[in-house]
């Protein structure tokens, strides 16, 4: 059994009259662990555990890690999650919940990563948060069951940080013959890698992290991502991060269920009347999660962004 569940497919009334347009939701963000990380995550999990692994090692700063906590405990074993100085205190109270020793390591999610990584020995797996093929493989299952109900949109809204959604939902979409079917990439201003990775023409690391969405937050986008941008079409869209927050504000006054930034800012891409929408009639939006904040912290954030209301 795999330890992903199988998530609604709806049509958003209110985001269709926002955009004139056809609008699906795949609602990852109802995966038990909050995120559509526990598809990929699952399936590493399950294949390491399979070939003997007595602890998974994670570096995340929410969801991915979250995940591999998660299915450790589904798999009865112990989780290490290396998490940035910039993960939210929820993020670390639902960690520790599922039962995973957190350690809080340097400023950004590379330094996080360097540090879980050297953890590892011969009985340890580490489970990166999205440079795997398995775990893309375990993502591409979301276009699978979009597909198994019939619907094949014109494009797929994503958002992008390191690029694990991107090569899930990229490889689901040619195993199901989508050949011809855009994605929208969208990232924040202060997030940017795989924009800079389509100017630069090669991946490349962005000098710092800059956006209140801290789960895009990898400076360098996946080799992997970047060659998608080159083999289908894939549109890059940037938000700020006001945008996002008030796209999560609204989803939740639309369809009560709230979702982090990093979701937010390809719902902004509707809630905005972005300019990548309009070549497009049917459109689905990977709802991607949102365990990882509350009301609260949107306000907060809000606010540091000078919005009042």
């Amino acid at each position: 059994m795999p330890l992903h569940i199988e998530t609604p497919l709806v049509e958003s009334r209110p985001l269709g009259l926002i955009t004139g347009k056809r609008i699906w939701l795949k609602m990852e963000a109802l995966q038990v662990p909050g995120s559509f990380k526990i598809r990929g995550v699952g399936e590493a999990c399950v294949h390491y555990a399979n070939a003997g692994a007595e602890r998974f090692i994670s570096s995340s700063g929410g969801n991915a890690g979250l995940a591999v906590a998660y299915a450790g405990r589904r798999l009865r074993l112990p989780v290490t999650v290396v998490v940035p100085e910039t993960t939210t205190e929820l993020a670390k109270r639902l960690l520790r919940a599922e039962g995973a020793d957190v350690i809080v390591y340097g400023a950004s999610w590379q330094e996080a990563n360097e540090k879980a990584t050297s953890l590892v020995g011969k009985t340890e797996a580490f489970i990166h948060p999205f440079d795997d093929p398995l775990l893309w493989r375990g993502h591409a299952t979301m276009i699978d069951e979009v597909a198994g109900q019939g619907i094949q949109p014109d494009a797929v809204v994503v958002a992008v940080g390191g690029g694990g959604l991107l090569c899930g939902v990229a490889e689901g979409m040619e195993r199901n013959g989508w050949h011809d079917r855009s994605i929208i990439a969208v990232e924040t201003v202060g997030a940017a890698s795989l924009r800079r990775a389509m100017e630069a023409g090669e991946p490349v690391a962005l000098e710092r992290i800059a956006t209140v969405a801290t789960s895009l937050g990898a400076k360098q986008v996946c080799r992997r991502a970047f060659e998608w941008t080159n083999t289908r079409k894939v549109t890059s869209a940037i938000v700020t991060d006001e945008q996002a927050l008030r796209a999560c504000r609204s989803f939740l006054s639309d369809h009560r269920i709230l979702v982090e930034p990093a979701c937010g800012a390809a719902l902004a891409l509707a809630y905005g009347g972005n300019d990548a929408l309009k070549p497009y009639k049917d459109i689905v939006f990977i709802v991607c999660g949102g365990a990882t904040t509350d009301m609260e912290q949107i306000d907060r954030w809000l606010a540091a962004c000078g919005s009042s209301d």
